[in-house]
Formats: C-alpha cells, structure tokens, sequence
C-alpha cells in the first residue's frame, strides 16, 4: 500500500472531484500521460514515415541508412525512429496493463 500525502490527496480530488477513490484517479492520470507519450510517438513515426515515404520495416529491410552512406542524419532519424516504433509497443502495453488494473 502506498501512502499518498494530504496535500497531494487534494490535488487528486481537485482533478477528479465526486471520486473517493485515490487508486482510480491515480489510473486515469496514468492512463492520461500514457496515451500522451503514445500519441507523440505515433506524430514521430508518421513524420519519418513521409518524410522517408516508407514505413520502418521498409526503411529497414531497403537498409536506407546504408544507401545514404552512413549519414548522420540519417542514422540519427533511424535511432529515433525506433525509438518511437518502441515506446508505441511499450505505451499500447501499459494501456492495457492501466486497463486490466481498473476492471479489477
């Protein structure tokens, strides 16, 4: 059990008020700023994806990083494209973690 601060319970009521229960509310912020991250993932991965006019599977198997002579920028946009392709398999993953949690 986590013990939450009196002042920070104030804060979690202020922000879902009529709702006792502090686990809920700490949830849906969880849920708020996972969906978050998931949606500034997915504007990357959609911005790389026009910009290269491809998907990251193809920039991969077309191995663009090498076609481009090791660029910098090119490499750059790849670390970075996979980072994005990462965290939007991780945030799906805790959305549906955040989800089983409240239907129990």
């Amino acid at each position: 059990m986590i013990k939450v601060d009196d002042k920070i319970k104030e804060h979690l009521i202020d922000l879902n008020p009529g709702e006792e229960n502090i686990s809920l509310t700490i949830l849906e912020l969880l849920e708020h700023e996972y969906r978050r991250r998931l949606i500034h993932y997915e504007n990357i991965n959609e911005a790389f994806k026009k910009k290269y006019n491809m998907t990251f599977d193809e920039f991969e198997e077309r191995n663009i990083v090498r076609e481009k002579m090791f660029s910098w920028d090119v490499e750059s946009d790849a670390m970075d494209w996979e980072q994005a392709i990462d965290g939007i398999k991780t945030m799906k993953k805790k959305l549906g973690d955040v989800s089983v949690i409240r239907t129990h």
